[in-house]
């Protein structure tokens, strides 16, 4: 596995601190790594999370107020003001909330704060899907064929419907699935493009949209570059992660099983590729569609990947670690050449929600957590506290790794049986069925795979002989039934210690 040639020396940082602007299991995960290295670890904190790991393990923890927990981790001059009152010399945001939010990015440079992630421009650039398929064709790399509203909003729907069907309308400015359409007909292309536009608006202030030529049941393979700021850049190879629902992500693996050698390769390098064309400094993920041998670019996620464990798993490269390093003006330790490929790795993202209802959110306290030991497990959560409708119902990630995919399958499938959480419902044992599932034991999954699998998101059907049983075990677990059971009648108790 690759490690850095040259590590920092402990006196040589350029700043001593790191504030933390995110929460939960990234929060924590990017702390110790900065600890590790010798660093202070500041966190943000909404009141919400005022018990959490990572704001108990933090060197510094400044507490941030908003009208709701989400409207403060979203405060970027409430932030900054965190970090200079801490003494932080650079932020890291995680995923998610500001970490693709150039005008954050300047404001932090703008405060003489390092921000750990790419410059505003190329966030500029590449989180506008709009701007960066433009960038992406205009430099030669495959694009889906598609329509822009951008270039004649009078005639879009008409240049939508030449593209050919199935379309998949897209907001400019969109991500986690948000707005996203599938169109399979003329008839109703009007009125979604109008529902999608609408969509925009309310998530993301930004109501401008773009179509493409929707691949049936594609797979979503996606490639982690890394750049820094002399001009090197280097791919760590693909992550397959084609199991989602609602156009998010549940499972993300690497090696793809779909790729060959010489796919592989094709596909990473157009990363790279683009990544170079842009560019880019620090950590990004270079986003595509796969179908029958051919790939299009779909996007490029400027910021650090909730599925970057399994990179780290079969690199040996400690990705947040390598963030703080380009931040911090340092070349990357080393080159293509030396990165190497170890086993297989899998992650199962835990979420709060039920499969069976249609993956809705969950929420309850935490009366009892067993995570599983002998796998990775990035957590957020602690027994005690409670699990609400405030945040994404992400919980926590187990990560798995074997020398190849059917032996990490097997230890995931005994990981996700270990691991307890009493008080509210999550997708474990969904995972699990899911693991077992022959479809994607052999490989053969797409982004529309549990649509064609309802039956893994289905409780499993109960005897009514098992039923009596476990009625029976509730009913005899509760504390009165316990404590008259527990009691002695006082005919006997009035006989003391008295025996025949």
């Amino acid at each position: 596995m690759t490690k850095p040639v040259r590590e920092i020396a402990a006196g040589a940082w350029p700043f001593r601190s790191v504030l933390i602007a995110n929460r939960g299991e990234i929060a924590l995960r990017i702390l110790r790594t900065v600890q590790a290295l010798g660093l202070e670890a500041a966190v943000v904190y909404h009141a919400a999370d005022a018990e959490s790991p990572a704001v108990r393990a933090a060197d510094r923890a400044i507490e941030i107020t908003g009208r709701t927990p989400v409207a403060a981790y979203l405060d970027g001059a409430q932030i900054i003001a965190a970090a200079r009152q801490s003494g932080a010399g650079a932020i890291h945001p995680g995923y998610g909330f500001l970490s693709e939010n150039a005008g954050f990015a300047r404001s932090v440079a703008a405060a003489g704060l390092a921000f750990v992630g790419p410059t505003p421009e190329a966030i500029d650039l590449m989180g506008d899907k709009v701007r960066a398929r433009a960038f992406v064709a205009k430099h030669g790399f495959p694009v889906a064929p598609s329509a822009i509203e951008d270039d004649d909003p009078a005639t879009f729907v008409a240049r939508a419907e030449k593209v050919g069907f199935p379309l998949l309308i897209k907001p400019s400015a969109g991500g986690g699935g948000k707005g996203m359409r599938i169109v399979r007909e003329a008839s109703v292309l009007a009125e979604e493009v109008i529902g999608a536009r609408r969509e925009g608006e309310r998530y993301f202030g930004d109501g401008r949209l773009y179509v493409e030529r929707y691949v049936e049941n594609p797979r979503h393979i996606e490639v982690q570059v890394l750049g820094d700021a002399h001009g090197n850049v280097v791919h760590l190879f693909e992550r397959e992660c084609s199991v989602q629902r609602r156009f998010q992500k549940i499972i993300e693996e690497t090696p793809s099983p779909a790729l060959t050698s010489d796919e592989r390769a094709r596909i990473c390098e157009v990363a790279a590729g683009i990544a170079r064309a842009a560019g880019y400094r620090n950590a990004g993920t270079v986003e595509f569609i796969y179908g029958k041998g051919e790939f299009y670019f779909l996007e490029m996620n400027t910021r650090l990947q909730v599925e970057h464990p399994v990179t780290e798993m079969v690199t040996g490269i400690d990705l947040v670690r390598e963030q703080l390093r380009v931040a911090a003006g340092e070349p990357l330790g080393f080159a293509q050449s030396d990165i190497r490929v170890d086993g297989h790795a899998i992650e199962f993202r835990i979420y709060a929600e039920s499969p069976a209802r249609g993956f809705v959110p969950t929420t309850g306290p935490i009366l009892k957590l067993r995570l599983p030991e002998g796998v990775r497990v990035d957590s957020g959560i602690t027994e005690g506290a409670a699990v609400t409708a405030a945040f994404d119902p992400m919980l926590a990630k187990i990560i798995v790794h074997g020398a190849d995919r059917n032996a990490a399958r097997a230890k995931a499938r005994d990981a996700l049986g270990q691991f307890v959480l009493l008080g509210c419902e999550t997708n474990t044992d969904f995972l699990r069925r899911l693991v077992d599932h022959q479809a994607f034991a052999d490989g053969e999954i797409h982004t529309g795979f549990l649509d064609a699998h309802p039956e893994i998101a289905a409780e499993p059907l109960i005897t009514e002989g098992l039923r009596n049983k476990l009625l029976a075990a509730a009913a005899l677990s509760i504390r009165p039934v316990r404590d008259a059971a527990d009691a002695v009648p006082p005919l006997y108790a009035a006989m003391g210690a008295w025996r025949n």
